[in-house]
């Protein structure tokens, strides 16, 4: 359980970081795959920014959490 909480959560603060940077308007990437009509952020979104912050942290918590005391038996 504590393996896929530390992948869920490295892949949590991965997309947290760029989302953040993104929202920011530090970073800009071409959308890759787009399913309807799909523009590119033009400069900062808070939006982006907020979501970043949340999954970023989210992810942080989960790697606190797999990395956190381990119980001997």
């Amino acid at each position: 359980m504590r393996r896929i909480a530390l992948m869920v959560g490295v892949l949590g603060v991965l997309l947290g970081g760029l989302w953040l940077l993104q929202g920011l308007g530090i970073v800009r990437v071409r959308p890759i795959l787009c399913f309807a009509n799909c523009a590119p952020v033009q400069g900062p979104s808070s939006t982006w920014a907020t979501v970043g912050v949340v999954v970023l942290a989210a992810g942080v918590l989960a790697i606190l959490y797999a990395r956190g005391r381990r119980t001997r038996r």
